[in-house]
């Protein structure tokens, strides 16, 4: 869907440009995010996003893959909305410009990263994710 990869590197197709695109727009429309190591795969994305001067940290807005309440209360400026928001823009424009309809899966994963150990491991294996794309959990040929 966003592209391939090719000897450990990934190759962006359109779909895949402008998920990236709309990844770096995040501070724009969410003032409080600071964005730090990212990577757009084929079928998911992997990235660390910062919130400043907010207090809305947390797994508040996780929904299990059991839960089917689709109206779960987005608190605005929260890692729920912002990829909410950055979900919503993605698909609008896979949506009006392939055949694709479905683009994500329901849920998100959400980890606080706690200490400068956590967000070097969690940092290399953001950027390691292209090389070990055949190991993947979300790998498909």
């Amino acid at each position: 869907m966003f592209g391939i990869v090719v000897d450990g590197e990934m190759i962006m197709n359109d779909a895949g440009k402008m998920a990236d695109k709309c990844w770096m727009e995040i501070p724009k429309h969410f003032p409080n995010a600071v964005l730090h190591e990212y990577v757009i795969m084929p079928n998911h994305v992997h990235g660390i996003i910062e919130l400043v001067n907010d207090t809305n940290v947390g797994a508040e807005n996780f929904l299990p893959l059991q839960q089917h309440n689709q109206f779960q209360k987005i608190i605005p400026h929260s890692i729920g909305s912002i990829v909410r928001g950055y979900k919503i823009g993605v698909t609008k424009w896979i949506r009006q410009n392939t055949d694709v309809y479905n683009v994500w899966q329901r849920n998100f994963h959400e980890h606080i990263i706690r200490n400068e150990q956590s967000y070097q491991t969690i940092s290399k294996y953001i950027n390691d994710n292209p090389a070990k794309w055949a190991e993947d959990k979300f790998y498909q040929k």
